[in-house]
């Protein structure tokens, strides 16, 4: 156990509102933290580098690993996606509520590292056709990447009996 913290956990498909959900919580609650995932994925036009998330190559992302300085990592959509050490260690000892966005896979390896200092939410999409949507409103994606992302809904939405 690290500190007094809390590691809150939001999953769901691609475009199922975690980031909006999280943007909500932090004006609500600034007090609380966000931990910045690390990836390997093209930044988006509107993403800043260390505040929506550390862009690495393949090869620095690679290298991390090794040296273990992930909590977590997974291959999601074809990119490497992972939680720093450095991005919630400080804050638990803090006593902070850290939240983090990530995927299902994600999710179960915190609360396998962390089972009393984690709280885990899934997201429910209203349907596959709202996240359709979503995606698309987007605009960052390309349409054989959509496909690609609603391919894991079935997989995602299995672990929804997994979460708190």
């Amino acid at each position: 156990m690290v500190g007094k913290g809390l590691l809150c956990v939001l999953s769901s498909p691609s475009g199922g509102g975690k980031t909006s959900v999280i943007q909500e919580i932090l004006k609500r609650k600034p007090e609380y933290a966000i931990s910045v995932s690390a990836t390997t994925r093209p930044r988006r036009g509107h993403e800043i580098n260390g505040k929506d998330y550390f862009f690495l190559s393949e090869d620095a992302f690679k290298k991390a690993i090794q040296k273990g300085e992930f909590v977590e990592w997974a291959d999601v959509h074809g990119y490497l996606y992972g939680t720093p050490h450095a991005s919630i260690d400080s804050k638990l000892k803090e006593g902070k509520v850290v939240l983090l966005d990530i995927d299902v896979e994600g999710g179960m390896a915190i609360k396998k590292l962390f089972p009393d200092q984690s709280l885990l939410i899934f997201l429910k999409p209203p349907s596959v056709e709202a996240l359709v949507r979503r995606l698309k409103g987007r605009s960052t994606e390309t349409e054989a990447q959509i496909k690609k992302r609603l391919k894991r809904i079935p997989m995602e939405m299995a672990f929804m009996e997994k979460y708190d």
